[in-house]
């Protein structure tokens, strides 16, 4: 079994998932991690909010992985509440575009140096 690349950070409560992504996110963090989660807090409150610090480690995302994204994304479409990153970088941005039109909820990018406010966001 490779690293887990993503890690559940203890600010998460109730329907707020809140991750921090490093290396590149495999199709194991998907499965074993964020897949899971997701579908728990989906099952018991409707709707998830969700907020990714990606930081300066993070390389992206491994070809399964992305695939794992983009079907759990669509599956899932109307279940986020809110989704937001923290840190995306440049290349990332045109995703998030792409995820607001497909996605019921609101979607906000945070630059690295804006994660208090990304955490005051996701909890209002």
């Amino acid at each position: 079994m490779s690293q887990i690349n993503i890690k559940v950070l203890p600010e998460s409560k109730a329907n707020i998932l809140i991750l921090s992504a490093v290396g590149k996110l495999t199709d194991e963090d998907y499965k074993n991690v964020f897949i899971p989660r997701l579908e728990s807090i989906i099952r018991e409150y409707g709707k998830a909010r969700l907020l990714l610090d990606m930081g300066d480690k993070f390389h992206g995302w491994e070809a399964e992985a992305l695939w794992d994204d983009a079907r759990f994304g669509f599956t899932h479409r109307n279940d986020f509440e809110k989704m937001g990153v923290i840190g995306a970088p440049k290349w990332f941005e045109w995703g998030l575009k792409i995820a607001a039109s497909i996605i019921g909820g609101e979607i906000k990018n945070f630059h690295s140096n804006e994660r208090e406010q990304a955490f005051h966001w996701i909890n209002e």
